[in-house]
């Protein structure tokens, strides 16, 4: 099993920054992707950004220009910089991961995390 924990959401005033973490912690081997995903109220959940192993990158349009992902993979951790936040960026952000190695199986599907509000408001 692969447990995701987020870190970081809180209230910040537009035009303001914050940085989300995401640790996985269990059994793992490798972890192929790592990202975040965002649901606002009454919305879809939408891609952010994700990143592969190789650092491989793909950023959500909402993200380009403005967000920065990066992973740590030592520390099994993957950062959301988030900068220039604007009211409609408020919203639960998830990370993801998938493509968990552990003991030597590949396991395809995607784990989440339970989220981390972010509230961008004056």
């Amino acid at each position: 099993q692969v447990q995701l924990v987020e870190s970081g959401g809180g209230l910040v005033q537009p035009g303001g920054s914050l940085r989300l973490s995401c640790a996985a912690s269990g059994s793992i081997d490798i972890i192929n992707n790592m990202g975040w995903y965002r649901q606002a109220p009454g919305k879809e959940r939408e891609l952010v950004a994700i990143m592969s192993r190789t650092e491989s990158t793909v950023y959500g349009d909402s993200a380009k220009d403005r967000f920065t992902i990066y992973r740590d993979n030592d520390k099994r951790t993957v950062y959301l910089q988030m900068d220039n936040l604007n009211v409609a960026d408020t919203a639960v952000y998830y990370c993801h991961v998938n493509g968990v190695t552990s003991k030597g199986v590949f396991y395809p599907m995607p784990y989440w995390g339970k989220g981390t509000l972010v509230t961008v408001s004056s």
